[in-house]
C-alpha cells in the first residue's frame, strides 16, 4: 500500500508498507519534525491512501 503524506514536516513524501490496515503513526525523517498522520482518504481504485498531519513536534536537537 502507497501513503502519501500531506502538511506536516513530511509533506509530499511517500511511505510504501504492507497492504494490512494503517491507522496511523508518528513519522519522521532525517532532521525533519515528528508529525502525527492519520489517514483521511483511499482511493478505492488505486489503494493510495491519504494521510494529513494533525500534530507536529519540533524534534530535539
Amino acid at each position: 500500500m502507497i501513503v502519501r503524506l500531506m502538511g506536516g514536516p513530511l509533506a509530499g513524501r511517500e511511505l510504501e508498507t504492507t497492504d494490512a490496515p494503517w491507522a496511523g503513526d508518528w513519522l519522521t525523517a532525517g532532521d525533519a519534525d515528528w508529525g502525527l498522520y492519520v489517514p483521511v482518504h483511499r482511493d478505492a481504485v488505486t489503494g493510495v491512501v491519504l494521510a494529513e498531519a494533525r500534530v507536529a513536534i519540533p524534534r530535539r536537537r
